[in-house]
C-alpha cells in the first residue's frame, strides 16, 4: 500500500511540475484521472477561442479571451481566485496558492489556450468541484464568461442543444409523426401530409410498441425521439398497436429530411395571406411552392398579397434573402457588414417577381426582427410593398455558427445588417407607414385606421427620411424616432382587416405606397 501510495505521489508531483513549466511547450497526450484528456482540452478551447478572436464584429484579444475564460471556472468553484503579477499568473483555491504559471509573452492564441487548459488540469487537483464537473459543464463556464461580456446573440450551445438548434435550422431524418407517451407507449397524435408515415398507412391512435427488436414501453418521449430519428435515407422498423381494428402491424419505413413548417397559405377574394413564422432551410422553397399555388388558384385574378411577418423572429439570413428575390427583379436587398473578410457581403435581386407587380403589404410587428426586418426593408426600401403594423424589433446583427469538436456550438455576432437606403437595422428595426400601434381590435373598420395612420402625410415622409438618413453614431436618436410608432406585439385580425382595405382600394394603395418610395442610388461598397 505504502509503495502504491508512493507511485500515486511521484505522478501528483511530476504533473504539477509539467503544470507549472512555459506555456509555449507542446502538450503532450497527458491524460488526469477519469480519462480527462488535456489535448482533447486544448483542441475544443482552441477552436472556440480562435474563431472568437477573427470573427467576433468588434476586436478582441487573446488575452482578453483567456482572462474571461478563466473567470468561468468560478461559476464551477467560487473559491478560486487569480492574479496576474509581472508575467505570471496565480491561481490560488480557499486563499491556498495552487498554483503559479507563466503568462505566454506573444499574441498567439495557441499560447493563451494552452494556458487555460493548463489552468483547468491544475484546478483539478486542487478543486473537488473542478474533479467532479464533467467537460460540457467547463465548456460552458469558460465560453458563457466569455460570450457574456460581448452581446446577447452570442452564445454557447453544449453538444445536445447544439443538436437541437441544427434541427431547427437544417431539419433532421425522421418519419413525419408527433406523438404522446399513453399507458407507457408512444400514441401517434399528428402524422404530416406526404411524409414517410403518411406514405406507409400510419393512422391516427396508433400505439408504436417496438423499434426493430426494441421494446418502446416505459421510455420518455425524448428517448423515443432520438430512435424515431436518424440519417436520411436510412430504414425504420416499427411494430404498432392499432387498437381499434385489433391489429398489431409490421412497418419497414424510410426516414426523409423533416422540417419545421415554416409558411401557411390562405386565400380570401382574390387576396393571398402568406404567414411566415421563421427562416429555416426550406423556407424560400416552401414560399416559393405557395406563390407558385397563387399562379394556379387566381392566376390573374390575383389582387394582392399580405406577407404576415409579424412574431417572426427571424433564422437563416441567406433564406430571408431568397424570399425577397422572389419579389424583386433587380436592386439591392441587403449588405453585411463586419470585421471578418467574409462577412461583407452585398445581396443584389435577379429574381422574376413572383407577384407579377401585385399589390403587396408587409405585416410586421415588435417581435419581427433579423431575417423578417431583412424582407420588410428591402420591399419598402424598393417601393415594392407598404409595411403595415408597428415599428419591428431592431435586430440587425448576423450570427456566424461555429461548431466546435465536441459538437457543441458557438453563435458568434460578426457582421451589421446595412438596408438598400443604407440604415443600419440594428436597434432601429423598420419603419411601418401604416402605423397600428395602441389601435384597438375590437370591431376595427380598416378605413379608419387608415385615416387616422395617415393624417399628417408630411410627417410621414419626413420620419423616412429621417430614419434612412440616421447615422449609427446618433443610436441615442433611435428611441425618439421609434416612438412614433412604438413596436407591440400584435396577434389581432386588425392589421389584416387594414391590409385587405388597402389592396381592395388601388388608389389608395399607390398613394400610401409614393409616400415611401425613394430614388435609391448603388452606393459602392466600402469597407
Amino acid at each position: 500500500m505504502q509503495l502504491i501510495y508512493a507511485i500515486s505521489l511521484a505522478i501528483r508531483l511530476i504533473l504539477i511540475v509539467f503544470l507549472t513549466t512555459a506555456c509555449t511547450q507542446k502538450l503532450p497526450g497527458l491524460v488526469t484521472a477519469q480519462n480527462y484528456s488535456l489535448e482533447i482540452k486544448k483542441e475544443v478551447l482552441l477552436t472556440g477561442f480562435a474563431s472568437i478572436y477573427e470573427h467576433y464584429i468588434e476586436i478582441t484579444s487573446p488575452s482578453k479571451i483567456t482572462i474571461e475564460g478563466l473567470q468561468g471556472l468560478r461559476s464551477i468553484d467560487p473559491t478560486i481566485t487569480f492574479e496576474s503579477v509581472e508575467g505570471e499568473l496565480i491561481m490560488r483555491v480557499k486563499n491556498e496558492l495552487a498554483g503559479r504559471l507563466y503568462t505566454p509573452k506573444n499574441n498567439e492564441i495557441s499560447s493563451w489556450a494552452e494556458l487555460l487548459v493548463k489552468i483547468i488540469a491544475l484546478s483539478r487537483l486542487k478543486s473537488k468541484e473542478m474533479r467532479g464537473a464533467k467537460s460540457d459543464k467547463i465548456y460552458e463556464a469558460v465560453f458563457d464568461s466569455i460570450l457574456a461580456g460581448f452581446d446577447i446573440h452570442s452564445r454557447y450551445a453544449g453538444a445536445s442543444e447544439a443538436r437541437r438548434n441544427r434541427e431547427k435550422r437544417d431539419g433532421f431524418g425522421g418519419v413525419g409523426v408527433r406523438f404522446s407517451i399513453i399507458g407507457g407507449l408512444p400514441q401517434l397524435t399528428k402524422i404530416l401530409p406526404d411524409m414517410p408515415a403518411f406514405k406507409a398507412g400510419m393512422k391516427l391512435g396508433d400505439k408504436i410498441t417496438h423499434v426493430g427488436t426494441k421494446s418502446l414501453n416505459g421510455l420518455k418521449k425524448s428517448e423515443v425521439t432520438d430512435k424515431f430519428r436518424g440519417p436520411v435515407g436510412t430504414f425504420l422498423s416499427l411494430t404498432v398497436d392499432r387498437e381499434v381494428e385489433g391489429k398489431q402491424l409490421e412497418f419497414k419505413i424510410k426516414r426523409a429530411l423533416i422540417t419545421t413548417k415554416s409558411v401557411s397559405y390562405e386565400r380570401n377574394d382574390g387576396i393571398v395571406f402568406l404567414k411566415i413564422n421563421n427562416f429555416s432551410q426550406q423556407t424560400a422553397r416552401h414560399t416559393e411552392k405557395q406563390l407558385k399555388r397563387v399562379q394556379t388558384d387566381l392566376g390573374k385574378n390575383l389582387k394582392g398579397i399580405i406577407l404576415d411577418l409579424r412574431g417572426n423572429s427571424g433564422g437563416i439570413l441567406e433564406q430571408s434573402i431568397k424570399v425577397a428575390n422572389l419579389f424583386l427583379m433587380n436592386g439591392r436587398i441587403s449588405e453585411t457588414r463586419g470585421r471578418h473578410p467574409d462577412s461583407l457581403q452585398i445581396y443584389d435581386a435577379s429574381g422574376q417577381d413572383m407577384a407579377y407587380g401585385r399589390p403587396i403589404i408587409v405585416l410586421v410587428d415588435g417581435k419581427s426582427a433579423s431575417a423578417a426586418e431583412v424582407i420588410a426593408a428591402a420591399l419598402q426600401d424598393q417601393g415594392r410593398a407598404i409595411i403595415l403594423g408597428t415599428s419591428s424589433f431592431g435586430k440587425g446583427t448576423v450570427q456566424t455558427v461555429i461548431r466546435l469538436p465536441n459538437d457543441g456550438e458557438i453563435t458568434l455576432t460578426w457582421s451589421h445588417l446595412i438596408t438598400p437606403s443604407g440604415y443600419k437595422l440594428q436597434g432601429l428595426g423598420v419603419f411601418p407607414v401604416v402605423c397600428t400601434s395602441g389601435i384597438d381590435g375590437n370591431n376595427p373598420d380598416g378605413y379608419s385606421v387608415i385615416k387616422k395612420a395617415l393624417a399628417n402625410k408630411l410627417r410621414i415622409k419626413n420620419l423616412i427620411k429621417a430614419w434612412r438618413k440616421v447615422s449609427h453614431l446618433k443610436e441615442k436618436k433611435y428611441p425618439l424616432l421609434r416612438s412614433f410608432c412604438p413596436p407591440e406585439q400584435r396577434k389581432l385580425k386588425l392589421e389584416s382587416i387594414v391590409a385587405t382595405t388597402l389592396l381592395l382600394d388601388k388608389a389608395l394603395y399607390y398613394s400610401t405606397l409614393n409616400l415611401t418610395r425613394t430614388d435609391l442610388v448603388f452606393r459602392e461598397y466600402k469597407k
